[in-house]
Formats: C-alpha cells, structure tokens, sequence
C-alpha cells in the first residue's frame, strides 16, 4: 500500500485541463482533468500522471451531482473527496447527491484505488480545483447573460448573486450556458482562504451512515443479479496446490446444484488458482454441497512448512551474520564497547489475517461480448488487468461496477476472488455470484507476515542512546523480501543515531502475504518502540523524555521525518494524558507511550492498562495526538478513523495469530481468531496539532503507535516485559 518508487522519466510536470459538456435538459456536466498531489510530504511532489479523477454535473432542474471516484472501504473518501469539491463549488452540502464512479482506467489512472493513506494528500489540490473552476464558470455564466463585469459577482449556496442590483439567478438556471464556456486555467482560479470554508472542517456524518445503520443493501455481498446462480470454489488447503481429480459428476447429483466444474489457474498466488466451481440455485446449497466434494490435490513444496519450522529457523538465523547489510552509520562495535549500559533483546511478531468482516465475494455476467462485474475492491481497475491477462479477453470489454466494501484493510488490494469469479462467469455461461465462507476468508488470505528481530542498543553515561543494531528475520525466496515483509535503510530510528546498523536474513517461505493496514508498520512499531523503551529504562530516564531526547540529537538530518513534527505530537500526548504530573498508580495498573511515522501521518499515543493478579488485561485509556497538516477535512471522519485505527492495533495485540501445519492455515474462523469485543475497547481521546503542511491520509498512521504504548504499559504495571505477539501467550500474573 505504500506508493511505488517512481523513476524520473514517470515523473510529469504539473498541468491540467478541464472539459465542458452539455447534458440533456439544459445542464452542465464538468470533467476535470487534473494532476495528482504528493508521493510524499514534499507538496511540489507528483504522485502519478494526470488523468480525469473527477466530476461535477449540474442539470436545469439545480440538482447538483458530485461523483466520487475512489473505492469506500470504511476509510471516508466516498464523503471527504466530494466535501472538498462542495465547498470550492460553492453549494450547500445537503443539496449534493453523491454517486460512486464505475471503475475506469481511462478516465481515471491510475487514481482509484483505496490504500496507504494516499487519497487524501493525492486528491486535496485537484479536488479543490475542481469546485473553483466549477463555481468560476457559474459566475461567468452569469455574467454573460447579465452583461456585467465578473469581478462584480459573488456566490453563495449554489446561487451566483449580483449585491448591487439584486440580480440572483442558481447553478441551474446557469448550466446551460456555462456548458457552452471555455473553462479557465485550473493552476490560476482562486481558492477559498480556509476561514470561508463552510464545509471543509466540519463535522459530517458519512453519507452512507444512514444506511449502514439500518441495513440497506451497499456491499458487494448485497449485489444481486437476475437468473443469477451463487457459487462456492474449492481451493487446495496448501497453498498453491493443483488439482488432481474431483468427483465433480457426483456433485451435480445434489439438490439445487446446476453447474459444478475444475477451474485450472496457474502458479501466481495472487491471480487465479486451481479450484473446483460449485453453482447451485443458492449459496446455502452450493456450500452443503461442497461438503460431499473430494478432490485430490498435489500439495506441492508448501507442505512441508510450518509455524514450528519457521520458528526454529528463525532460532538459527538471529544470531548468525546477516544475508545482507541494509545500513551501517558509525562505528557500532566501538559505540558498544564504550556505552555505559547495553542491552539485547529478541522480539517477534506472528503472521496475521486481515479478517475482514464481510468475506471476499464478487458478482460477474458475460454477456453481449462484455464481462459486467460487481467488486469490492481496493484496486478494481488492477483487477481488471489481471482480467484481461489472464482469461485473454481485452480490458475495454470490462465493466465493473464498485461497491462499498465491509473492510478492507490492504486485503482488496488482492483480486484473486475477483478473478476467480471472472473464469467461473465466463465458462458457465450465466451470472454467478461468488461469496467465500469465512473459512475461505480466513485460510486463504494474503497474511500480515511474521517476523524476528535481534536487537542490541547502547546508551552512554548521560542517558543518550547512541547505538542500535537489528538483526531483522523476515520471509521471502533467496534474497527477496515475501510482499509486505520487508524493511527499508530509511525506518526507525535510522538517522537518529549516530552508530546504527541494520541486517536482514530470510526464510524461504510459500506462504502468501500482502499488505495490511499500516504495513510495515504495523509490526516495526512493535519492536523499535518497545526496545526504546528498554533502553529508556536502561538509562534510567523518563520514557517521554528519553524519546524527545532522541528527536532532539541530531535535528533531523538523515531521518525520514520531521523531527519537530513528531516532538509536536509526542508533547502534546504527554499533556493530554496527564504524563509525568504526579499521579501514581498502583501496581497493576499502568501507562505505556510510543510514537510512530507512517504513511506521511505524525502519531504520539499514550495507553492507560490494569493488569489483574491473574493476568487480565483492561485498557482504560487510549490518548491520541496527531498531525496530519493543516487541515482536518472532515473531523468526525478522522475522529472515527483514528478510533477504528487504535481499536483495530489493540486487537491485533491482544489476540490475533495465523499459524500453519504442513503448508496449512490452522485458524478457520472467529472462534480461534479472536477479535476485540465491544467490552474491551477503551476510551479513545482524539487530539489534533495543526502544522503548516499540506493534509494527509488517516487510514493507517494512528494504528502502529498503540500496539508498543500498550506493551509498554504493561510493563509498567506489572514488570513483564513483552516481546512477542499475541498477549494471549504471556503469563501476565503477577503477586
């Protein structure tokens, strides 16, 4: 979910362009054309090429239709994108209808896509552009039918008003005219100053709120289809594996059951694998039937993996010299021969699972020489590639429509149900719609991957760290890194100490992995943020202070970050927590801090825990501070991202692990994968520090702090301290 690095000769100068259409009845039907924002925080930045990324259609009656083009995965885009636009448009948000764009590369490009955090910042400039240029239309319109100098014109609410004559006249009166108008330059129309924003910075409710509450139909799982049949496919447990043989004659004998065939894929776990289709009048059905299925499968050479072999590689690897070297600032041996206190640590983290509540699924339809497709997805129109590649038909005959999705969380980057779906369409020659069981959800993910960590740090005679070496174990084949589990020169707390060294080793591994919410850091966090805290309690100074120390050394020369941005945050937590101003807490109860850079996101997080005598862990409190710019679009949006974000790291610590035996996912469904439970989540205290940068994304940067704070501030209740997940597996007693 993190951009892809872009080479110069990808790289595009900002321009843009605008086209005017006049739809039937009079109204207008504005097409922008417009660049992409930032690849990261420098705002001058291009993210990608330009292309169409938005629209504006007005008809005579006045109805006013924004359509939003990015996937709505829970993240907000479906509402935040089209504020932006209201607000430059001029026109009252209540008066908007919002419509989710269909998945199109053509008009599109590459921007529709949901993941790592990038609609935001990518979108913010052009979407603003889009409403100005709109409202700056309107008033020409109006002042060419009023014969009136432009710079004479105001407007307010969707009207374009004339204060010295009185003259009024809506966006709909207007339309057709202004459909006849050549649009101005996007790089010169004014924008509003930000104390005129009427909608930007407010509080608004999601426009799908309404319906989510009261179960109306939104998701991919809801999409319905005429003479459609529902479809179950099985895949070989072992990841990878083909199929043999399978009673597939035996199948169609059982009831409901119209249609029932071996699907051969390839070797990409990511595209279409072997499977047999099982298509019956209704899913309940399909799936009673599919427990009658036997198939004989060639498992291949991910069989013979496991959690345990994994596990006792890592126990060879950690201590041996790394595969390779990432970073090596200094001198780390002298640093450590002259620290005054040095500290070694192994950590590690399991794989997990995305375990989105509504399983995968997707609806297809050949028909009239087109494939016409339901999908909830992250990156439909890569999907549609895949496609095209790989049942060898052309993308242009590809429609799909999007549909909201019951979480995402990097997992919808993956299309393989879409075109599983797709190959199954296509042969049985009706619409089908397929719907995995959370069985299929959960043992066929693209899992979070695990990974091991040997730390060794120093600090000197003053308290200041100034050493680090990590020997980091991850997965992958020869030297590579498995997707999502890898490690960059750039990460924390590299550039922040003057000796640091950075390793890495790997596992050969078959097991399929992906990105998931804040990947990378969702796991780094854990193990740099808690062995800080090791090293705090080495150098016997305060764990906030130790961290605004650390920030302080060396001014930000060689970090990824900002420095000061995140001494911000990591203050203002401090203050809103009530950190280091007397209050002490009996034992069994304590506060844990951390702080973490991601996806362009500066996040400081404080955790309040009581640790029972048996060993139950209650998290009270959960405060937050944050920057992400300047400008909070929507608040309640961010409020609840941030929410969802703390929640959703809480539950990965406490409980969540995927193991394997025999190239198999062993945990099926909720009953061994546990989730956070209503009873368990804390009070989330939300704050906001302002800074002078452009706004960024908030689906991932608040999740990577919290797991670390509240590892930390287990140890400061009870004295254990934590160095792997799940918290299911420690003994968290204490006397």
């Amino acid at each position: 979910m993190t951009p892809a690095t872009l080479t110069p000769a990808t790289l595009v100068s900002r321009r843009s362009f605008l086209k005017v259409t006049a739809i039937a009845g009079g109204g207008l039907m504005l097409s922008a054309y417009v660049p992409f924002g930032m690849a990261g925080d420098d705002e001058s930045s291009p993210f990608a090429d330009f292309t169409p990324n938005a629209y504006i259609r007005v008809s005579s009656d006045g109805k006013i239709t924004i359509i939003s083009k990015n996937p709505e995965c829970g993240q907000g885009m479906r509402t935040t994108l089209p504020m932006i636009i209201a607000d430059e448009f001029d026109v009252p948000w209540e008066s908007v209808t919002i419509e989710l764009a269909m998945a199109d590369a053509s008009k599109y490009t590459p921007g529709q896509s949901a993941g790592g955090s990038n609609a935001t910042p990518s979108n913010w400039d052009p979407m603003r552009q889009v409403g100005a240029v709109g409202r700056q239309m309107m008033i020409a319109a109006a002042a060419q039918m009023w014969s009136l100098p432009a710079a004479e014109l105001n407007t307010d609410a969707g009207t374009v008003v004339h204060k010295a004559s009185g003259k009024k006249a809506t966006y709909g009166e207007l339309a057709a005219t202004a459909a006849t108008l050549t649009p101005p330059d996007m790089k010169t129309v004014p924008l509003k100053d930000p104390k005129d924003y009427k909608i930007i910075g407010k509080f608004t409710s999601g426009i799908d709120n309404r319906k989510l509450v009261t179960g109306k139909p939104l998701f991919g799982i809801d999409v319905t289809v005429p003479g459609m049949l529902h479809a179950v496919y099985e895949k070989c447990p072992v990841f990878g594996g083909k199929v043999v043989s399978a009673n597939t004659d035996a199948i169609l004998k059982e009831p409901g059951v119209k249609q029932c065939f071996v699907v051969k894929g390839g070797t990409v776990l990511s595209e279409l694998l072997d499977g047999v289709a099982i298509l019956a009048d209704t899913w309940w059905a399909a799936q009673q039937a599919r427990k009658k299925l036997v198939v004989q499968w060639d498992e291949g050479t991910t069989a013979t993996q496991s959690t345990a072999s994994f596990a006792a590689k890592a126990k060879e690897l950690l201590p041996a010299a790394p595969l390779k070297q990432l970073r090596n600032d200094g001198d780390v041996d002298a640093a450590f021969t002259a620290g005054a206190k040095v500290v070694e640590a192994t950590y590690e983290y399991p794989f997990i699972s995305h375990a989105n509540l509504e399983p995968q699924n997707c609806t297809a339809h050949f028909h009239d020489g087109r494939l016409e497709m339901w999908v909830p997805s992250q990156s439909p129109n890569s999907g549609k590639g895949i496609i095209a590649r790989v049942l060898g038909i052309e993308a242009s005959t590809i429609d799909v429509h999007m549909t909201r999705m019951g979480g995402g969380f990097g997992r919808r980057l993956n299309n393989d149900y879409m075109v599983e779906v797709a190959a199954i369409a296509k042969q049985a020659n009706v619409p089908v719609k397929m719907l995995w069981s959370r069985e299929d959800d959960m043992k066929h993910d693209f899992y979070r991957p695990g990974g091991h960590h040997q730390f060794k740090g120093a600090v000197d005679s003053k308290g200041s760290l100034v050493a680090w070496r990590n020997h980091f174990v991850s997965y992958g084949k020869g030297e590579g890194f498995t997707q999502a589990g890898n490690m960059s020169q750039g990460d924390f707390p590299a550039g922040l100490i003057p000796n640091y060294r950075l390793g890495y080793s790997i596992i050969e591994s078959g097991i399929p992995t992906g990105f998931l919410r804040a990947p990378g850091s969702n796991a780094l966090s854990f193990v740099s943020q808690s062995f800080i805290d090791e090293l705090a309690i080495a150098a016997n100074v305060d764990p906030v202070q130790f961290r605004l120390n650390l920030l302080a050394s060396t001014g930000g020369a060689k970090s990824t970050m900002d420095v000061n941005r995140m001494k911000g945050v990591l203050e203002m937590v401090a203050d809103k927590s009530g950190w280091g101003k007397g209050e002490k807490l009996p034992k069994g109860r304590g506060r844990g801090v951390a702080f973490y850079f991601s996806h362009r996101g500066y996040f400081a997080e404080v955790v309040d825990v009581t640790v029972s005598k048996a060993g139950g862990v209650t998290v009270n409190n959960v405060w937050v501070a944050g920057d992400i710019g300047r400008q909070v679009i929507n608040p309640s949006g961010a409020d609840h991202q941030v929410q969802g974000s703390v929640l959703d790291g809480i539950s990965e610590a406490l409980t969540q692990e995927i193991t394997f035996d025999k190239g198999r996912t062993v945990q099926s469904n909720f009953n061994d994968y546990r989730l956070l439970r209503m009873n368990q989540a804390p009070k989330v205290h939300v704050h906001w520090l302002l800074s002078d940068n452009a706004p960024t994304g908030m689906g991932e940067p608040a999740l990577p702090p919290v797991i670390p704070a509240l590892t930390n501030a287990i140890f400061a209740a009870t004295g254990k301290r934590i160095r792997s997940l799940p918290l299911s597996k420690h003994d968290l007693s204490w006397t």
